[in-house]
């Protein structure tokens, strides 16, 4: 991981297969927590294995950890802003809005996600073992990477296990099975944020969690459903008097890591197989575990380039060189600009990237800003609306004056073009409730079905296998 050692051992298991795999893994060359929690500097190497599980691990076995490598094809690609390049194979089932419980992209998600959440609660139960100076600070830490988790989780699957503790096998497997409503999911996500908030500061790495990233998603949370919205403005308010700024150059966000407007990003390292990336290379032409995946839409394309002064497109997608027709994204190209008549070419192996994922960036605030202060009304002209969403046009090279007022769906175009291929297009159409709209006329123009089952992904059905039936399938699979 960038700016982290790669931690080689793994609390109770490397690579948890199944849920059920939490409540009694058999470690046999690893160490188990048990043993391992001696101290608060093995303690914190549990800490950094928790953002190691965020990253995940670039290889092509199906049953290894992938986390955020795979997050495009269940978000991005159910979504009017990509797709698959041939239209084949598993990867076309996002395509074509026809998920199967099998999939294996889905069921990796879920799998990965809660291994996150294992090793978070493995962190939080290990915490006598910390200095009173840390403790709080670690325990933070845990909490932000556990609501991330649960966040991405609860937005992709609906109802779900909560699992808030270490498991013992007294608790039974129950508890694995057990889906929880999505407003338990939610308390515990808030309040994992709150205590985030209170006790983090912004002084570390951008590739560890802060005040400001939790103040960012909690204000993201309350957005999502709908309420808080007050708090939610107050929360990006203070974010926004932080230090953070806009990159005055679009193309600096994505290739000059660690940069001003960054607040949280999960890190990589190029050239390094247990700390790069491959989905940078998926999304090209010829190399990479699946290729030809996450390409930009037509759809996608008319709407970044509607105005002809925007600097984004250009930073954001390509004709694929092998075949102009096709759109490839280039947010995260590897290195960025090294040569090339496009300065978007590369001279390292695609499959081993270092491109950090951006999680928050400070213009995705700017835009949640607004957001809060239209306060689930359909337009505003307030001053402080209008000024964050200026900021945001100005840096594209839209510097005329912002028309007032503006609009839910003003606001739901801007943020599809400044965060284009980001994982953010779907969740965004379903915050603004615009998806079944949306959605239903892309899929029709694209000769394909879409209906409101078809907002929440499969329960993966290994998982429902494993609990013998007490594992509850989504409505329409």
């Amino acid at each position: 991981m960038k700016n982290l050692k790669y931690i080689k051992f793994m609390v109770l298991a490397l690579v948890l297969s199944s849920c059920e795999d939490f409540l009694e893994p058999s470690p046999t060359s690893v160490i188990s927590s048990e043993d391992f929690y001696q101290n608060e500097q093995q303690l914190i190497e549990g800490v950094i294995n928790m953002y190691d599980g965020l990253q995940g691990v670039n290889d092509t076995r199906n049953d290894t950890n992938h986390a955020t490598q795979i997050e495009f094809y269940v978000t991005e690609m159910r979504s009017d802003n990509t797709r698959t390049k041939s239209g084949e194979g598993e990867a076309a089932q996002f395509d074509d809005f026809a998920i199967q419980t099998t999939n294996s992209f889905v069921a990796d998600y879920y799998r990965s996600f809660f291994n996150v959440i294992f090793r978070a609660n493995t962190v939080l139960a290990n915490l006598d073992v910390a200095s009173d100076a840390n403790r709080d600070n670690i325990e933070a830490e845990a909490k932000f990477v556990r609501a991330h988790a649960y966040f991405n989780m609860v937005r992709l699957y609906g109802d779900l296990p909560l699992i808030d503790r270490l498991v013992t096998a007294a608790d039974g497997t129950d508890v694995f099975y057990d889906r929880r409503p999505i407003s338990e999911i939610y308390g515990l996500i808030e309040s994992d944020l709150m205590s985030a908030v209170d006790n983090l500061d912004n002084s570390g790495s951008r590739n560890r969690a802060s005040k400001a990233a939790a103040q960012a998603l909690l204000a993201k949370v309350y957005l999502t459903q709908n309420t808080n919205y007050l708090e939610a403005q107050l929360l990006l308010e203070d974010v926004m008097s932080s230090g953070y700024m806009l990159e005055p150059n679009f193309s600096d966000v994505f290739f000059n890591e660690a940069n001003s407007e960054v607040i949280f990003a999960i890190g990589y390292t190029s050239g390094i197989a247990t700390d790069s990336q491959n989905f940078s290379a998926e999304w090209l032409n010829g190399v990479g575990r699946t290729v030809g995946v996450n390409y930009a839409t037509q759809d996608a394309v008319m709407a970044l380039t509607a105005n002809v002064d925007d600097s984004r497109p250009a930073v954001s997608f390509r004709a694929d060189p092998l075949q102009p027709s096709q759109n490839q994204v280039t947010k995260y190209l590897p290195d960025g600009a090294d040569g090339g008549d496009d300065g978007k070419t590369f001279a390292f192996d695609a499959r081993l990237a270092g491109n950090d994922w951006i999680v928050l960036r400070y213009a995705d605030v700017l835009l949640m800003h607004v957001e809060a202060i239209i306060a689930g009304g359909q337009d505003t002209s307030a001053p402080a609306a209008v000024n964050s969403f200026q900021l945001v046009r100005d840096r594209a090279g839209l510097t005329d004056a912002v028309t007032t007022p503006i609009t839910k769906d003003d606001l739901l175009a801007e943020r599809r073009v400044e965060l284009a291929f980001e994982n953010q297009r779907l969740f965004d159409l379903i915050r603004f409730n615009k998806a079944q709209e949306v959605l239903s006329a892309f899929a029709s123009q694209n000769g394909t079905n879409f209906s409101t089952t078809d907002l929440l992904l499969p329960i993966p059905q290994r998982e429902v296998g494993l609990s013998g039936g007490l594992l509850q399938q989504n409505p329409g699979y």
